[in-house]
């Protein structure tokens, strides 16, 4: 069945493989953009309307809700370095306007992309669940926790039907931040921080099985309900040996204490401060290296029929993309009309 589908983050990482695939499905896709230069590929696919307008601007695209079954809000400011506020302001703000104007349209779906990162503490010995207590520690999974309750919210108090999907780490092609740069750029450039010997524990998810989440979640989530979407975790050291054999990347490698790590990230955050960037390993990395994330995805694999791709798949196509010299659109993700 054949739906029109707003779509914020269109450009993003999961958008770029998301839209093609809601455009494979047959459903149309209003994407909404604040800058139509950086989304131009999106008009070489079929039933795509470009929205141009901003979160924090609400007039800019409530009228392009209207006649929408659905809503996906995969957009978002996601980063390891920033202000407070900015944080506050996309993914707060912005996540309440997108919420009361699809309230007001009418929508019958809206699909939150969240991040199992809003844990922020987590188990150093047990699996965790959708009912794991959560514990933010830096200001992007305080934010986003923020963004989650007011989507809940706005399903209870409003019926407005949400689903809230939280991935795990994302990685594959089109990525270049974040998993993508620690564990497959830096590498392949010889660049490997391997923390206590590998020891920690990571959540990656394939970002194809992101997108496919997306559209379970519409066909089978149950409105109110949180699902995780992650891959099998998978220590630091299994993730390194499996990208190493894949890429062909010589061996050993040397292991960092992890006290020298967090010395490091200190001084170099202290450095990006005082030059106005991000630097190369900011001090907001911790939470997300140096713990064990075993986030649980049974969940959405038994009620959303969620089934993962297997890390060392993954990495294949993600290595593969790297050597192709990282092209900007994969044949996979073209669609056409028939």
């Amino acid at each position: 069945m054949s739906r029109i589908v707003f779509v914020t983050g269109g450009t993003g990482f999961l958008g770029r493989h998301l839209v093609p695939m809601l455009c494979q499905a047959g459903h149309r896709v209003r994407a909404l953009t604040r800058q139509q230069r950086v989304a131009g590929w999106l008009l070489s696919l079929p039933r795509v309307e470009l929205v141009r307008g901003d979160l924090l601007s609400p007039e800019t695209f409530c009228a392009a809700l209207v006649d929408c079954d659905w809503v996906v809000h995969a957009g978002g400011l996601f980063s390891f370095w920033g202000q407070v506020e900015d944080f506050y302001k996309v993914n707060v703000i912005g996540t309440e306007n997108l919420l009361r104007a699809a309230a007001d349209a009418g929508v019958t779906g809206f699909v939150h992309v969240s991040t199992a990162a809003v844990i922020g503490t987590p188990s150093p010995t047990h699996p965790m669940g959708e009912d794991y207590p959560l514990q933010p520690v830096e200001p992007y999974q305080v934010s986003k926790l923020l963004g989650e309750a007011l989507a809940l919210r706005w399903q209870r108090e409003h019926g407005l039907p949400v689903v809230i999907l939280r991935p795990g780490a994302y990685y594959g092609p089109l990525g270049q931040y974040a998993f993508n740069r620690l564990f497959f750029r830096d590498p392949m450039r010889g660049i490997i921080m391997q923390v206590d010997g590998g020891r920690y524990i990571q959540f990656p998810v394939y970002i194809a099985d992101v997108a496919r989440a997306v559209l379970l979640a519409f066909e089978r989530g149950r409105p109110g309900e949180i699902y995780h979407i992650c891959g099998d975790w998978i220590s630091h050291k299994e993730a390194f040996d499996i990208v190493c054999q894949e890429a062909s990347l010589p061996w050993p490698r040397l292991s960092i204490p992890g006290w020298v790590g967090l010395w490091a990230s200190r001084a170099m955050s202290a450095a990006g401060l005082l030059a106005g960037r991000e630097p190369f390993w900011p001090i907001n990395l911790r939470s997300y290296v140096y713990n064990y994330w075993r986030v649980s995805s049974e969940k959405a694999r038994r009620e959303l029929g969620f089934v993962p791709t297997g890390f060392r798949e993954g990495a294949r196509r993600t290595i593969a993309w790297y050597r192709a010299g990282q092209p900007k659109q994969l044949p996979e993700l073209e669609c056409r009309d028939d």
